[in-house]
This record gives C-alpha cells, sequence and structure tokens, in this order.
C-alpha cells in the first residue's frame, strides 16, 4: 500500500490567499455618471446614512448608538475626525480610550455600517475652534483654512499622521470606508482660496491613493468656492428648504452622477439664551421621503447627536457672540440618552418603503434614575486654591496675555493686580473694543464684584483702597466654530480701564481646574466649617451611594447660576441654569458607581448660590426652558436679539 501524501500547508494557504486577494481587488464604490448613481462592487447602490460623533459619546457607549442606528435602516455612518481631539500639543498625539478612532471604525464594522468620513482639517460641527487646534493660534498673524505656509505645515504634519492610520480602512483595502470629504463647507469661509483646496486634494490622493471617493460638502451658497475639479460636488439641506432648487444647483456643478444631500437636518444646535430647537416630524419624513423616491443619497445630520462634554463646545457670530450648549441633543431620533424617538420609528417607516430593514426590534430606552436632592457643602472660593490650581506660579506682564500666548487652550484663566490709588468713588470698570473674551468675573480683595461679558451691555462700578488686589476670572466660553470664523483668541484682549486709569502690572495664572478637581482631597482640607453663603467663583462638593445596579440620570442644578460640575473627576459639562434654555447635564450610567460605592460631585459655582445649595438627578432632561433674556451690543446692522430664531447654513 502507498504511503499517503502529506499535505503541504503553503499549498494550501494559497488558493486561500489568491481568493481573499481578488475579492479585496472586486471591492469597490464608485460613481456611475451615465447612470447618476453609485456602485457598489459594480452594483447599484445608494446609503441612507445618518451622523454620529464619537468624540460626543463615550467609548462605552458607541456599540450601543451604533447598533441601534443599523436597526433603524441605515447603512452606513459618517462622522467627522476633530484634530484638536487627537493633537493637543504640535506633534503629540492621542488615539487611546474614547479618542480611539480604529477602534471605532472597528465598531462600525461590527454593526454592518459603511463609512463617510469627514476628516477636515476644519470641521465645524459646533466643535471649539471647528476641531482645529488652539496651539495654531500661538502664531497670532497665521491666517486659518488658506495656503499661508504656517497653516499648511500644520495641516501636512498631521495628515501624515492619521491618512496613514485609515489607509487600510478603505473599502477597496478591505475595509468600510466608502468616501472622504475633504475640507467642511469651504464655500462658507470668506477666503475662497482655491490654492488651499487644492493643495488638500493633492495631499489626500498622495497619502490615500486615486481609488477612494473623495468629495466636498456645502450650502447652495458655498457651492462656487466649496467644489473643486476632481472632488465630488455634495449639498446640504434641512426639511424646509427648497429641494429642487438645491439639487439643481448640485447639477450644475455635476451634470451627472447621484444626487447627494451630505447634511439632511433632522433637527438643530442649542444656543445658551435662546430655545431649545426642534423639527417637525412629519416635516423631516416627508423631505426624506421626497429625496429617497428621487434616488438620492442622504445623510442625516445628526441621527444621534451626544454630548460637548467638557470645554468642547463651539460658538457662532452672527453680530453677537452665542455660544453653544453643553447638550448636543439636537432633537436627533436617538436622543441624547441613546433612546429612539418617535421622530426614529417615523423615519425607520420611510425608510422600510425604499430598502430592506434588518429583522428585529430597536432596543428599548436605556434604565433611568431618580436621587436626591443632595446637599452640597462649601470647599472654598477659587481663590483659595491658586496654588493648587497654578502650582508654577503666575507669569507677569506689563499689559494682559491671551490664553493663546501663555499655552492655555481651554477653561479657566485668572488675571491679578493692585490697585495703585485709592478709588473712593464707584468708578466704571470696562475693558475696551469688546476686549473680554469671553467671560470675566471680576473680584475686589476676594469679594465678587459682577460679570463682564463679550457682546454685552454690562456696566460694573468698582472701589477700593490703594494696593487693593483686583483678580480677574476670565472663562473661556469655547471658540467660534463657524463659517467665517476669524483668530477668536481668549482672554483679556486688551488692558482693562478703571475711570480713566489703564490698569497694568499684571500676575497671570493658567488654571489646571480639571487636575484640582482629581485631587478632590485638597479640597476637602480646605473645607470651611463656618457657614457662607458666598457669591463668585466657588467649590462646592458631595459623596452619595447609589445602592443598586443604578441608570442613566440628568443633573438638575435648580437655582444654580452658571459653572461647571464634575462626577467622579470627569468634566460633565458647562451649566448655565440662570440663562438656558438646557436646565439638566446628562449623566452617562457608565460615569456612576453603583451597589454602595460612593460617588463624588464637584460644582464650580461661578456666580451666586441657591440658598439651598442642593441638587437633584432626574430620570428626564429638561432642555426648553430659557429664562433669562439677554442685553446685547449692537454691534452690526443686522444683529439680532436673544430670543429671536437663529438659521445658519450648515456645520
Amino acid at each position: 500500500m502507498a504511503p499517503k501524501k502529506r499535505l503541504c500547508l503553503p499549498s494550501l494557504l494559497l488558493p486561500l490567499l489568491t481568493l481573499l486577494l481578488s475579492q479585496a481587488d472586486t471591492r469597490s464604490f464608485v460613481v456611475d455618471r451615465g447612470h447618476d448613481r453609485f456602485l457598489l462592487d459594480g452594483v447599484p447602490f445608494r446609503y441612507i446614512s445618518g451622523s454620529l460623533h464619537y468624540f460626543r459619546v463615550p467609548r462605552v457607549l458607541w456599540a450601543d448608538r451604533l447598533f441601534k442606528m443599523r436597526m433603524s435602516g441605515l447603512n452606513a455612518v459618517q462622522f467627522y475626525v476633530p484634530w484638536n481631539y487627537h493633537e493637543p500639543e504640535p506633534g503629540v498625539y492621542n488615539f487611546n480610550g474614547s479618542r480611539d478612532l480604529i477602534a471605532f471604525l472597528n465598531e462600525a464594522t461590527i454593526a454592518n455600517l459603511l463609512v463617510i468620513l469627514r476628516p477636515g482639517p476644519y470641521i465645524c460641527a459646533e466643535w471649539d475652534m471647528g476641531g482645529l487646534p488652539a496651539w495654531l493660534l500661538r502664531k497670532p498673524n497665521i491666517h486659518l483654512r488658506t495656503s499661508d505656509p504656517d497653516f499648511l505645515a500644520a495641516v501636512d504634519s498631521w495628515f501624515k499622521v492619521l491618512l496613514p492610520k485609515i489607509y487600510p480602512w478603505l473599502y477597496h483595502n478591505g475595509g468600510n470606508i466608502i468616501s472622504i470629504q475633504v475640507e467642511n463647507e469651504y464655500g462658507s469661509y470668506r477666503a475662497c482660496d482655491v490654492s488651499y483646496m487644492r493643495h488638500l486634494a493633492g495631499l489626500f490622493r498622495a497619502l490615500l491613493g486615486d481609488r477612494i471617493l473623495l468629495f466636498t460638502t456645502d450650502g447652495p451658497e458655498g457651492l462656487k468656492c466649496g467644489s473643486l475639479e476632481g472632488l465630488y460636488t455634495t449639498v446640504d439641506f434641512g426639511p424646509a428648504d427648497n429641494m429642487t432648487k438645491i439639487f439643481a444647483l448640485q447639477r450644475k456643478y455635476e451634470p451627472h452622477g447621484p444626487l447627494v444631500n451630505s447634511e439632511y437636518y433632522t433637527g438643530w444646535l442649542d444656543y445658551w439664551g435662546h430655545k431649545h430647537s426642534t423639527r417637525s416630524i412629519p416635516a423631516v419624513t416627508k423631505r426624506l421621503k421626497d429625496m429617497l423616491e428621487l434616488g438620492a443619497s442622504v445623510n442625516m445630520y445628526m441621527f444621534h447627536g451626544g454630548t460637548n462634554f467638557g470645554y468642547w463646545n463651539g460658538a457662532d457670530e452672527k453680530g453677537h457672540f452665542l455660544p453653544i450648549t453643553t447638550s448636543y441633543d439636537y432633537d436627533a431620533p436617538i436622543s441624547e440618552a441613546g433612546d429612539p424617538t418617535p421622530k426614529l420609528f417615523a423615519l425607520r417607516n420611510v425608510i422600510s418603503q425604499f430598502q430592506e430593514i434588518p429583522l428585529g426590534p430597536l432596543p428599548p430606552p436605556s434604565p433611568k434614575m431618580m436621587l436626591g436632592p443632595l446637599t452640597l457643602h462649601m470647599d472654598g472660593k477659587l481663590l483659595d486654591f491658586l496654588y493648587f490650581l497654578c502650582p508654577q506660579g503666575p507669569i507677569r506682564s506689563i499689559l494682559p496675555m491671551t490664553f493663546e500666548a501663555v499655552k492655555q487652550d481651554r477653561g479657566f484663566m485668572l488675571y491679578r493686580t493692585y490697585l495703585t490709588q485709592t478709588v473712593f468713588e464707584p468708578t466704571q470698570f470696562w475693558v475696551p473694543n469688546n476686549g473680554v473674551h469671553d467671560r470675566a468675573y471680576v473680584m475686589v480683595d476676594g469679594v465678587f464684584q459682577g460679570v463682564l461679558e463679550r457682546n454685552m451691555k454690562q456696566k460694573l462700578f468698582l472701589t477700593g483702597k490703594v494696593g487693593a488686589k483686583l483678580d480677574i476670572l476670565l472663562e473661556n466660553m469655547g471658540r467660534l466654530s463657524f463659517g467665517s470664523n476669524h483668530s477668536d483668541f481668549k482672554g483679556l484682549l486688551e488692558p482693562p480701564i478703571l475711570g480713566q486709569t489703564v490698569l497694568t502690572q499684571w500676575l497671570i495664572f493658567p488654571l489646571k481646574v480639571d487636575k484640582l478637581v482629581k485631587w478632590w482631597f485638597l479640597l476637602q482640607m480646605q473645607r470651611s466649617s463656618r457657614p457662607q453663603t458666598p457669591s463668585g467663583p466657588t467649590f462646592y462638593s458631595t459623596t452619595f451611594p447609589i445602592l443598586d445596579s443604578g441608570g442613566d440620570t440628568f443633573l438638575f442644578l435648580h437655582g444654580w447660576t452658571k459653572g461647571q460640575v464634575w462626577i467622579n473627576g470627569f468634566n460633565l459639562g458647562r451649566y448655565w441654569t440662570k440663562r438656558g434654555p438646557q436646565q439638566t447635564l446628562y449623566v452617562p450610567r457608565p460615569l456612576l458607581f453603583t451597589r454602595g460605592a460612593l460617588n463624588q460631585i464637584t460644582l464650580l459655582e461661578l456666580e451666586n448660590v441657591p440658598p439651598h445649595p442642593q441638587i437633584q438627578f432626574l430620570d428626564s432632561p429638561i432642555l426648553n426652558s430659557t429664562l433669562h433674556e439677554t442685553n446685547i451690543y449692537s454691534l452690526s446692522a443686522d444683529t439680532q436679539s436673544a430670543s429671536e430664531p437663529m438659521e445658519l447654513s450648515g456645520h
């Protein structure tokens, strides 16, 4: 009997590798101009996509949100990459934890969602400085989003790190990225620098190759400056806009190929001091159906909004400065807490008329928790912790310096000087040329005097003896993020004036508030034993157990004015109860310790504390209560009052 022939392992692997390579080679996503459509692997295809921002959702919740999007009938997810989130200092990169872009791409793969990637470099997204790093402004004369050599050098350096990371995830390489946007709504920017757009397109091609579909997105007014030959032109618009007219404009730039709305607005953003924005379900569903009947590909912005945790919110300027709320709920089909809404089920019903919906029900809303009221205890005034907040000591300067000049990107900075003469009568204190960016909390010898705010008609009158200590705590409320945003420097941009005297000789303290909160025992050591009801920037805290398994919840700060809040050291974001509309802060369940473990909450109240310093956790959000009317300088002829609805084109 002849011996059995041994199988050769390499001979078995070779056909398998050949098969896999041939399959990868057949993967393609292209424009079929002859039939006005996309082709995916040679088959007619259109995407029905939704926007979700991984940087607004804790990593542990990514899979849940993506699964709900897939179960809603979507076949793609669209998201930005915020440069400033990943390169906090020049040449220092962070792709860990909730910044792990590759992990998010993998979660999208598991959810069976294709990816439409928007890496910028500018993204808007109502994100601080539109995703551009604040350290760019350390060169004060830099021209952002242009072919300024300083800007291009920083962009090139960043993309030479980012784009090779995503290269293996391109669809034709076996990944899930079917298309990539170059820049973002560039036509809404004042520069209209064609050389800059050509440079970006060349950079993308050099690093990603010729097979990936590159595109641009603009509102109808921005197509002229935002589009570029060689990049597929898409548009964005909402339910109330003229679909026929706007798609006709797209056809001027793309006579053949698919119609694409890259940002179809399911809701809208919120500003402090304005009403909570909503879009009606019938309007959103009707226009979606209209577009799908035309065969258009559509991305819904947002499908799940999430939260501007920490200091990451952006701002707009339309005659006056409009910082964006901590909540980015956006009236989206999936709520800020990740729950399906009636809008989602209505959209799912429309989608089901055009493509197959995955079998199975959508997950129900997550468990919610109520707790409290809880009494907070005063830890001490911010000025009491100045050494711990700025252990390296102050920077000395004749004139005040900006945040950017001292490398303080976000948060707070304290400016201190001493009166050189006695001021007996109440004397006006002001900063010329709208030089407060963005809010100044003024104290004399530790006593809170009031607030000066960017673009606001506030008058502040001070008295003090010679040698009195004048402290100004400056809060950065978020850099401009949309459209014609100039370089938005923060801090005192001009030297303050008391009466007729220009104040000089400043001590400048860049504050590391988040680090102090993590050193909570220092707050406890400083805690005052005597009852006080102070005003001005003051820390409050308490601990509390959750005896059961807990749930998502919403922190309600009734009676508090304005400040920042941390739970278990995590910066939950800004609250501004007095101004609204947002009255609660979303607290995801994973941030909380359960089964009897102690949770710690810390508040930095910047102005006034309620008579009973208490908080509550509710089982539903309050996002629509505007309590305060603002008084705004008339800086331009088209300035709108704070109570009027504001329409901005795109993101």
